[in-house]
């Protein structure tokens, strides 16, 4: 890693236990803000940019491993021996990678609507959207959004990716995330190792949203083979943004796992 990821502390108390919240593909710290106040009573918070998004580095090859890497870091750096993990879709690859080759420093792992797999292809539509905008015309979002609009149908996934879309100091319009390299390193964002042998015998929640397919039941004997003690929620009613959706439901279940 090139340099450190970027990161917020939220410590409440130097006796409450340490969560890393680890956001997913395109997004950055403030996904999981809403959890994060709701855990600050309990627990303190560090809360990550993966590379490639935020204000984290921008990295010529984005792997998972590179990731864990900087989630290590992170920890060094803040000096946490161990924390629990709560890791939404790619946030939830790196949490269990980093379980996997980094046990000791786990407590509880928790992967929201995410498997230890590989995925197909599902974002070429996102990335003809992005690429669309032409940055040096637009006006604001309305613009940016008007031209995604004609390879995103979704209102709502095209409102997410507008978060990410500010004005730098001299003015000009910019991503927080690494298009080029996000979509030339798609393969490794989507695929898993499968060469991995470790497990993590701790205590492991997996939660799905119920309209998701991210999880399904083929996954079991992946999750098996990784995360032997491993247990599952479903969210009713919600999609892969589960946490978004209902975040009353999401909050309660990470905080009953975590506190039990």
């Amino acid at each position: 890693m090139p340099a450190t990821l970027n990161y917020q502390v939220s410590q409440s108390d130097p006796n409450f236990p340490w969560t890393v919240l680890i956001h997913g593909l395109f997004g950055d710290a403030d996904n999981l803000a809403n959890l994060r106040r709701h855990l600050r009573d309990s627990h303190n918070i560090i809360s990550i940019d993966l590379p490639d998004h935020g204000h984290s580095p921008w990295l010529e090859q984005f792997s998972l491993s590179h990731a864990v890497t900087g989630v290590k870091q992170v920890l060094d750096e803040s000096e946490v021996e161990t924390a629990s993990l709560v890791g939404h879709s790619l946030g939830g690859k790196v949490a269990m990678l980093f379980a996997l080759k980094h046990s000791e420093r786990v407590d509880k792992l928790i992967a929201a609507d995410i498997a230890p797999a590989s995925y197909a292809r599902s974002h070429d539509g996102v990335f003809a959207g992005l690429n669309s905008v032409n940055l040096s015309q637009i006006t604001g979002r309305k613009d940016a959004d008007t031209a995604m609009a004609e390879h995103i149908n979704e209102p709502g996934v095209r409102q997410f990716l507008l978060k990410g879309l500010y004005r730098n100091d001299q003015g000009e319009w910019q991503w927080r995330f690494n298009i080029a390299g996000l979509q030339q390193n798609y393969e490794a964002i989507i695929g898993w190792p499968e060469d991995m042998d470790a497990t993590f015998d701790g205590d492991v929640l997996f939660v799905k949203g119920g309209k998701s397919d991210y999880l399904t039941r083929e996954h079991r004997p992946q999750i098996a083979r990784y995360f032997p003690n491993a247990r599952a929620r479903i969210i009713e009613g919600t999609g892969h943004w589960l946490h978004a959706e209902k975040p009353q439901a999401f909050n309660a279940i990470v905080e009953k796992h975590l506190n039990p």
